[in-house]
């Protein structure tokens, strides 16, 4: 087995949501959250939620790519956003909560953008897909109560889940397959 790593970077709105979906695939060897894209250097939740930072709520997935691929991953995300909503995610709204893809070499930006691209025309959905795609900037890791938030809150986590809309949505665009 490969002991390559590499990191892929996400924001799909608040990060508790994001984590979960990830972290239960072969191949991914930790999800954090993390704030990135914005100005401000060692935000806090507090600061980031304002919407003042220029920083969004994102996971940084270190992954193994001879387990599961760049691609796999993209599909894994994309199951899991309303990619055409600028305004936040679900419940979540506010700049802080939008989505983006943060590439970190060249080959994940193709990739973002082609996966982009095909969604698109897919027929999925009939509103532009507004999520950005954007280079890797400082990832700055998440207070500690933020981290495997849906493994130490579960109670909690689910009943905000619930309550998002997230699950309603993945599970009328995408149906069981996720």
């Amino acid at each position: 087995m490969s002991k390559q790593r590499k990191k892929a970077t996400f924001a799909g709105g608040c990060f508790w949501c994001m984590v979960k979906p990830f972290d239960q695939w072969d191949g991914i060897h930790g999800v954090v959250s993390g704030y990135t894209g914005g100005h401000t250097i060692n935000p806090t939740y507090e600061e980031v939620k304002t919407g003042t930072t220029g920083h969004v709520e994102a996971v940084e997935i270190t992954y193994d790519p001879s387990v599961i691929t760049y691609e796999e991953i993209l599909t894994i995300y994309w199951q899991q956003i309303d990619p055409t909503d600028d305004g936040g995610q679900f419940q979540d709204r506010g700049d802080s909560y939008r989505t983006a893809i943060f590439y970190h070499d060249d080959e994940q930006k193709r990739l973002a953008l082609q996966s982009k691209k095909d969604l698109a025309e897919s027929g999925k959905f009939k509103d532009p897909i507004v999520t950005e795609i954007l280079p890797a900037a400082t990832f700055y890791t998440a207070e500690e109560e933020h981290q495997d938030f849906y493994k130490k809150n579960e109670a909690y986590y689910k009943e905000d889940r619930a309550k998002s809309g997230r699950d309603t949505f993945i599970e009328k665009v995408w149906g069981e397959q996720v």
